[in-house]
Formats: C-alpha cells, sequence, structure tokens
C-alpha cells in the first residue's frame, strides 16, 4: 500500500474531509472536487496525494482499520492474562464499535444498495484489515500464553477476526450476545493453541 502509513496535516484533512462526505451521502455520491473544497486544498493536491478516487479509498479505509486495531490493543491490554475477559472485551467493543461507526454503516449501506466500492476494504483486503488485526491478537497472545504453538496461535487470531468481521458485515444477533459466543470460541482455540504439538 503506498503511502498508507504517511500522515501530514494535509493528508489528515483530506481523509476526515473524505469520511464526513462519504457519511453524509455514500461513497458513490463523493466527488474528489468536493473532497478538495471541504478540506481546503486544491483538486491538484489531492490527486497528489492520492492519485485517484481509489487510492482516496484505500486511505479512509486505513484510517478507519488504524482506529478499529488501536480499540483492539486498548481492549486486550486492560485484561491481561485474563484471556476471557481480555477477548471478550476487544471482541464487544469491536463489535459495538463497528454497529456505531457511521462511516460503516454508510459503507454497509451502499453496499445493500448495490455498490460495494469501499466494502472490500473492510472485508477481503487482508492486509488492511486481517493482516492488521490479527497481529494485534498474536502480540497479545505472544505475551500472555508463551506456551502456544506459533501456527495454532497464529490459526486462532486469523479465525477469530474473520469471524468478527463477519458479524459486522452481516450481524446475526445483539452485540452482547454475539460477543459472548465469539468469546469462547476464541478461547477455545486460543487454549488448543496452548497444548497443539510443535
Amino acid at each position: 500500500m503506498t503511502g498508507s502509513r504517511n500522515t501530514t496535516p494535509v493528508r489528515d484533512a483530506i481523509v476526515d474531509a473524505a469520511r464526513s462526505l462519504t457519511v453524509a451521502s455514500g461513497w458513490d455520491g463523493v466527488r474528489m472536487g468536493a473532497v478538495a473544497a471541504a478540506a481546503g486544498v486544491s483538486r491538484q493536491t489531492l490527486y497528489n496525494e492520492f492519485g485517484t478516487k481509489a487510492g482516496l479509498a484505500e486511505a479512509l479505509a486505513r484510517h478507519e482499520v488504524d482506529r478499529f486495531v488501536g480499540e483492539v490493543r486498548a481492549a486486550l491490554a486492560e485484561h491481561g492474562v485474563d484471556v476471557r475477559a481480555a477477548a471478550y472485551a476487544a471482541i464487544r467493543r469491536t463489535l459495538a464499535s463497528a454497529a456505531d461507526n457511521p462511516l460503516v454503516k454508510a459503507i454497509l449501506t451502499s453496499a445493500r444498495g448495490g455498490s460495494d466500492e469501499l466494502l472490500p476494504y473492510l472485508t477481503t483486503r487482508a492486509d488492511l484489515v486481517l493482516t492488521e488485526s490479527t497481529a494485534a491478537l498474536r502480540e497479545w497472545a505472544g505475551r500472555h500464553l508463551p506456551d502456544a504453538d506459533p501456527a495454532a496461535l497464529a490459526f486462532a487470531a486469523d479465525s477469530v477476526v474473520r469471524l468478527v468481521v463477519s458479524h459486522i458485515v452481516l450481524p446475526g444477533a445483539p452485540v452482547d450476545e454475539t460477543a459472548d459466543k465469539l468469546t469462547d470460541l476464541a478461547v477455545h482455540l486460543f487454549l488448543t493453541a496452548t497444548t497443539a504439538p510443535r
């Protein structure tokens, strides 16, 4: 992802403007000229920073993913070695935050209306959601489950993240209920990793 980690006041202002416009009118309704005007920059500056609308979409998605992953790390850190409490806190916070996130709502609403330009950045772009979130879980588990088999731990973390993302995209039950059931699965997977043969 070219330049995805670059943050400058100009880039941040453009991403914030794009986020606001997406929430207001959906990604399909966002025009690069309107983003530039809302951010107080020229169209040329916008194109210099992101290249295309797809480049801006990627930066916008990265911004949201970074925020989500930061919340996951914070939730895990709050509970330390208590595997169930940490897993529940991280899963519940992620589900609740996504449910209340106006950008996620805008993306999912536009996808249900036949447009899915932004949806892949929340689902199938592994470099955005899966890798970042899985890394956060693996780092936490590696510290608190030092005897776990690394391959089994990696599978557990990846599976938990994929399940959480699927419930963000297509919720099937209230957040608390979903978080509780996903936590049971997460604990099982993590504890299985500690007994897996190396």
